[in-house]
Parts: C-alpha cells; sequence; structure tokens
C-alpha cells in the first residue's frame, strides 16, 4: 500500500493506493481502514453512480449486427426500424475522441432495429443496428 497526495483542480488529497500483484494474491489480510484525510483538504467528492445497462433488443436469426468498432456517444441516428438502406448510407454518427464517426451500412438492407438511441454512450462491441 503506498500513500500519495493528489492534487486535483488546486484541492490535495491523501490516497492510498494497492498495487496490483502478478495474479498470486497474499493470503486474506484484514483490509486497513483508510486513512481519514487532513483537515485542511476536503473529501474527495462521490463518484456519480453507473447508469443501468439496457437489456439488449431481441435480434431474429436472420438479422446482421452492426456494432460499434470504438467507444464513444451516439450524436445522431439517421434510420428507422423498418427503413430500406443502400450500401454507403450513413446509419448514425458516433463521436469518439472529439471526431464524429459515420456508420455506414454495409449492403443495401432493411433495418431490422436500432439498439442505441441520441446521446448513449457505448463501449467497443455494443449493438448499435440489425440489419435484414
Amino acid at each position: 500500500m503506498k500513500n500519495l497526495k493528489v492534487t486535483v483542480n488546486g484541492t490535495i488529497y491523501d490516497v492510498q493506493v494497492e498495487e496490483a500483484g502478478t495474479g498470486a494474491e497474499p493470503a486474506a489480510a484484514p483490509a486497513a481502514a483508510p486513512a481519514p484525510a487532513p483537515k485542511s483538504a476536503p473529501a474527495a467528492p462521490a463518484a456519480a453512480p453507473a447508469p443501468e445497462a439496457k437489456a439488449p433488443a431481441e435480434v431474429s436469426a436472420d438479422a446482421e449486427l452492426i456494432s460499434s468498432p470504438m467507444p464513444g456517444t451516439i450524436v445522431n441516428v439517421n434510420v428507422k426500424a423498418g427503413q430500406s438502406v443502400k450500401k454507403g448510407d450513413v446509419l448514425l454518427v458516433l463521436e469518439a475522441m472529439k471526431m464524429e464517426n459515420e456508420i455506414m451500412a454495409p449492403h443495401d438492407a432493411t433495418v431490422a432495429g436500432i439498439h442505441v438511441n441520441k446521446g448513449d454512450s457505448v463501449e467497443s462491441g455494443t449493438p448499435l443496428v440489425s440489419l435484414r
């Protein structure tokens, strides 16, 4: 366990950091109580709760799933379920690393379902749209 001082936006925090092992963990040791922060430093703000994950929409066996190639935020959904699309049509726009990436139809198809909404944060591999 290492004790470190971390400065965030000009405020100093005392933190304890545990080094990750090589996979071999020591025998169960009692957890040490966190050291109280000095009175001169305010407590660290509480982390916001993680949003609930949506259950993935059901995809029929004959539908092709288009997944997110990278983590990012959906900034625009350009299609609706049942809509016909041509190869190269923009299905939706994904913002990643301050760049807008157009997710395009790989071939002529019909949109079977849309699995995300504008403003959703997605991880790499998250289902975005299914095509038939």
